[in-house]
């Protein structure tokens, strides 16, 4: 994006980090940019001065399908052609098809030489290609735009944000909003039907509790259980089936943390991107091994088109989803989507650059930083405290630390909108040296020190050095013979596990665990607490590292 930049040349869709997108925005804004080529996403919100909109085509994929644009999506992008204050007049352009031009061109060659064209069969329309002409183009200037349809419906998270409100007859207020909501009145009584049995889950499931009349103080009628955490709630549709799910779970289990996750992701949207990159890999990786050992051509094609998306869990989730389904129909329409992005990324201690160059998603970064924000906060406001392990808040830290270094606002926002008065006490927090908010520490010296054992498990010894405050070439002599004697260090979150990082004082040690489970080898490092105050982060020195 950098050298584009510089050419005053801008790119916006919605798969560039925010940043990247503010970044474009600002610059045009002060008139920096000659060309800014995007996506519909530019026509929304976005206050950008702009003289001309260029269509390269009247059409678009919507997730499922290809179709020509709706008037109103194409009224909406004109509107970005000529800002008041900035021109006088604003300029819509669209492109004709590249077919229609080329057979332009060979018509026009053909009749300068005198000859009859056979343009029409020289260029076909590209597969998913919807046709357009300047009869579309004017239609969706004079056509009438859609009609707006009301699509109000009732989640879990609408319950539980009505109803306990502080001191009000929250039952009242969604019978009101359900009234008065621009459904037609059929809709209205299936929308009753579904609040009534969307609550009976929330108490049944014990979230909410009905106060006795005798009890009552204030007009409320119900309260959360006491058990859940104070800002709990349920953004997914979903939600219920999680809280009831997790429990089933083996918290004794190695793979908890790893399972509470597939959990998590299964009841989010899948990020379509990502999930495709990754059968891509799949299909790559066997596609070679195939060919290695000599499978036929047409068994290969047959073997790609079993392929898809790690699912792991997915015989536990599905059955668990059709025992819920049976006692709740509302979940029905739903849908759990089991998928493995985050896990992995937990399970193999991937960083998000790692991540995106792993899959090759530099131009889908956004979609990524989406998917990670949104576990995270399941994690944090719909998992009741009871069902988090020690690992499962590690979970929660590792999570919060990669989109805060990607984008920090995504949290900060987010944490504001939540409680604002938690947010503040926050801050407040952050007064108090780094090394002595306990928990937090611990959490973050864990993470360095797997970060090092990560990056000497890939030989990677500049960036191992820079987090220790050591050097590459002794890290190397340190290191040699251990690959020779056990192949690879484990990074798995058994490897991970308290069992092998002993904390005592200021002296930590890992130990490497390997393969063949012998794990003779560890790493000693020293904590300089003080310099860990002065950065506001965890500072460590190489001691030893070896065998023992």
């Amino acid at each position: 994006m950098k050298k584009l930049l510089r050419h005053g040349l801008g790119i916006h869709h919605a798969g560039l980090l925010p940043k990247y997108r503010v970044l474009v925005e600002k610059l045009a804004q002060r008139g920096l940019m000659k060309v800014i080529c995007g996506t519909d996403t530019l026509g929304v919100g976005v206050n950008v001065p702009i003289r001309t909109v260029l269509f390269t085509q009247l059409y678009k994929f919507g997730g499922q399908t290809t179709n020509i644009l709706a008037v109103r999506d194409f009224r909406q992008i004109c509107g970005r052609a000529g800002r008041r204050g900035f021109d006088n007049i604003g300029y819509v352009v669209a492109q004709a098809p590249e077919y229609f031009i080329e057979n332009l061109k060979a018509d026009a060659k053909a009749a300068a030489k005198g000859k009859k064209s056979k343009a029409q069969k020289k260029k076909p329309p590209e597969k998913g290609f919807v046709n357009w002409d300047e009869r579309t183009y004017a239609k969706l200037q004079s056509a009438p735009p859609e009609k707006l349809i009301s699509s109000f419906s009732i989640r879990h998270g609408t319950l539980l944000n009505i109803l306990s409100r502080g001191g009000e007859d929250g039952c009242a207020e969604l019978r009101r909003i359900i009234n008065v909501c621009h459904e037609p009145p059929g809709r209205k009584r299936t929308l009753r039907r579904q609040a009534f049995a969307l609550f009976r889950g929330l108490v049944e499931g014990k979230v909410l509790t009905i106060i006795p009349k005798e009890k009552r103080t204030t007009l409320a009628k119900v309260e959360l259980n006491v058990e859940l955490q104070d800002d709990f709630t349920m953004n997914q549709a979903l939600g219920l089936y999680l809280i009831e799910t997790i429990p089933k779970l083996d918290s004794e289990a190695p793979d908890y943390v790893a399972n509470m996750l597939s959990l998590i992701e299964a009841i989010l949207e899948d990020p379509t991107v990502v999930i495709r990159k990754q059968v891509d890999k799949i299909k790559t990786a066997l596609v070679a091994q195939m060919k290695a050992d000599g499978v036929d051509y047409d068994d290969r094609l047959e073997a790609l088109e079993e392929v898809e998306h790690p699912k792991p869990g997915k015989d536990f989730i599905y059955q668990t989803y059709n025992d819920f389904v049976l006692i709740n129909p509302w979940a029905k329409e739903a849908g759990v989507r089991p998928k493995s992005i985050v896990r992995e990324m937990f399970e193999g201690w991937f960083s998000f650059e790692d991540y995106i160059k792993s899959y090759g998603l530099e131009r889908s970064e956004a979609v990524l930083l989406r998917h990670l924000s949104e576990v995270y906060k399941v994690l944090v406001q719909t998992v009741p405290p009871s069902l988090k392990t020690e690992e499962v808040e590690e979970a929660e830290s590792f999570l919060e630390e990669i989109v805060r270094g990607v984008d920090s606002s995504l949290i900060d926002e987010w944490e504001r909108l939540r409680d604002h008065e938690e947010v503040v006490e926050k801050v407040s927090v952050k007064e108090i040296p780094y090394t002595r908010r306990k928990a937090e520490f611990v959490r973050a010296t864990r993470r360095v020190v797997f970060d090092f054992v990560k990056e000497i498990s890939r030989e990677n010894y500049e960036a191992a050095a820079d987090l220790v405050g050591s050097k590459a070439f002794e890290l190397r002599e340190m290191m040699t013979g251990y690959f020779e004697e056990h192949g690879i260090i484990r990074m798995d979150p058994e490897a991970r596990s308290s069992a092998y990082l002993r904390i005592e004082g200021d002296r930590l040690e890992q130990i490497l665990v390997d393969e063949e489970g012998l794990n003779d080898w560890s790493v000693i490092l020293d904590l300089d607490r003080a310099q860990s105050d002065v950065e506001n982060r965890v500072v460590l020195c190489l001691r030893e590292l070896g065998a023992f």
